[in-house]
């Protein structure tokens, strides 16, 4: 009896044995091929820890992607206003469970009346576009509400509660803030000026705490209310008069009639991998242009070694020329045809671009059909991983930096430039049009290798760079997420010169020197990408340091 006992503990034992073997063997794999700032769960990576960590948090509190994305955007807005905040615009890109992936697009729009001759205003050197004639019709709010109806989960105020009590109670001026905070010098009678000086009528600095009184009124109507408190009520109203104030056109009617579009993505296929992009105004196109030409060099880590380097880069940078020539297409579907923007993100067009690029020179403006247009500068972006596979890449702006510098008093927002787009892109302006953008929140799946990037940048004029460098050096270079986004940035600006990051290979700068390119090194680099891979069961999210960002995730 003893002994069939001993057998019975011997049979139940070694299936428990096994079990608890196969688990440690699966807990050493995810170990083993994670790296350690993987999570297991959930991600979310922005331009800003604390905003990444409000959006984890929402994650974890049961929230979608969509929700965890909102609240993220809505504590950058105290955290960069000069990058972006709810008198701007921004475009969705959204992957569902069921892998279906959806854009919504809340671009800024022309005013039913705006300055007949505004074009001529246009510069023909970048420099800050200030004035209330560049302000388009703020889309951000209208963005959040439908996004949220489709996929939130917990309730429109929750959302917005985290950076209220912040707004309330005062933040530090952050360092990337602090940088900017000197453009301001030359307007500290404006009321923008004023927000950010001391009693004394000095400058704010870097730590001194700013407190967003009147835009945490403004968000917690909003919060209370809905959207139509922004579009139809007292908030409204009270931005009108005050852009009005300014010289400004935008109307109530501007603010009512304002209406978001979806659509279906557009897609590519690049190797192993199929990319979702929202189609123009954005810079999807471009982007997909730029990866098209490239993955035709059948890339890999042995194309930045020895010789190949240079030949890489210079294949590169004449790829970005032929792409600065094809920005004045991503035009607005409602305004302009898009026979020409569906073209460029066809294989054989890369083909026929690729036999144009020479491995050893260059050529004047005109070989690459390029248009003058202005650079801007920039944006932020957030991209979201949840735990139920749904994922958000989503990109915000109110354009250049501190956008138009017209600062809504009764309303505590800053309103956007955005209508400066325009400039050097067409020739004629429509009530209603979205102005052409370089945004370009994508997605990027490949089941073969189950491997989920959601991914952006913010730049202006970069972001195509910024996310083009990041997946060369991510899925055919080899190189780590993390890697991938801190390698020094070569950006070929609207006039066709290259624009090193410091730090950037010497090797390969003097070689493109030789080849004929102009070079140039700038005293700033806007460039800024954030995140998240899924692959297996790995998660990694990865913000960019250039803007001190930190991502957070579970």
């Amino acid at each position: 009896m003893a002994r069939r006992k001993d057998r019975l503990c011997l049979c139940i034992s070694i299936p428990v044995i096994c079990v608890i073997i196969i688990i440690i063997i699966c807990v050493a794999h995810f170990k083993e091929g994670c790296s350690g700032r993987a999570f297991q769960k959930a991600a979310v990576a922005a331009d800003s820890e604390t905003c990444s960590k409000i959006g984890r948090d929402i994650l974890q509190s049961g929230g979608s992607a969509v929700d965890g994305a909102i609240a993220t955007l809505v504590c950058t807005s105290i955290i960069h206003p000069q990058s972006m905040g709810i008198g701007g615009g921004s475009i969705f890109t959204i992957l569902e469970k069921s892998g279906k992936v959806r854009i919504i697009n809340a671009r800024e729009t022309v005013p039913k009346v705006f300055k007949a001759d505004l074009l001529a205003d246009c510069p023909t050197t970048f420099q800050p576009m200030e004035g209330a004639q560049w302000i388009g019709v703020p889309g951000d709010i209208r963005g959040y509400e439908r996004a949220h109806k489709l996929y939130g989960r917990l309730p429109w105020a929750i959302l917005f509660q985290p950076t209220i009590k912040m707004a309330r109670k005062g933040i530090p001026i952050p360092y990337v803030l602090s940088r900017f905070l000197p453009f301001l010098k030359e307007q500290k009678e404006s009321p923008l000026g004023q927000f950010y000086q001391n009693e004394q009528g000095e400058m704010l600095k870097e730590g001194d705490i700013v407190k967003f009184e009147k835009l945490a009124d403004t968000l917690e109507k909003i919060a209370k209310q809905g959207a139509d408190a922004f579009y139809t009520g007292d908030i409204g109203k009270d931005l009108v008069s005050d852009i009005q104030e300014a010289g400004g056109t935008i109307s109530l009617e501007d603010l009512s009639s304002f209406s978001v579009t979806e659509s279906d993505a557009w897609d590519v296929t690049l190797g192993e991998y199929d990319m979702y992009f929202p189609p123009p105004p954005a810079g999807g196109a471009v982007l997909s242009f730029i990866l098209n030409t490239m993955l035709g060099y059948n890339l890999s880590h042995k194309s930045l070694q020895g010789e190949e380097k240079v030949l890489t880069f210079q294949r590169y940078v004449e790829t970005c020329k032929f792409a600065n020539g094809l920005k004045r297409f991503m035009r607005d579907p409602n305004f302009a045809s898009q026979m020409e923007a569906v073209e460029i993100i066809q294989k054989h067009f890369a083909e026929k671009v690729r036999a144009k690029i020479s491995p050893d020179r260059t050529y004047d403006i005109s070989y690459y059909n390029v248009t003058p247009y202005l650079d801007s500068h920039g944006t932020t972006h957030v991209s979201v991983l949840a735990e139920d596979g749904m994922a958000v890449s989503v990109t915000s702006t109110i354009n250049h930096i501190f956008g138009s510098r017209i600062y809504s008093s009764r309303t505590g927002i800053l309103l956007n430039n955005e209508l400066a787009d325009f400039c050097g892109k067409t020739d004629k302006v429509h009530a209603g049009e979205q102005p052409p953008s370089s945004m370009s929140p994508v997605i990027l799946h490949s089941p073969s290798e189950k491997h989920t990037v959601v991914i952006g940048a913010s730049g202006g004029s970069m972001i195509t760079t910024g996310v083009a460098l990041t997946l060369l050096n991510f899925l055919w270079f080899g190189k780590t997420l993390k890697d991938s986004i801190a390698a020094p940035v070569v950006y070929v600006d609207s006039k066709n010169v290259l624009n090193f990051e410091p730090l950037f290979d010497k090797e390969v700068v003097e070689s493109l020197n030789k080849s004929g390119h102009q070079i140039k090194a700038p005293l700033m680099f806007y460039n800024v990408v954030n995140a998240v891979s899924k692959k297996n069961n790995c998660i990694e999210a990865v913000s960019d340091s250039r803007k001190m960002g930190k991502a957070a995730g579970y």
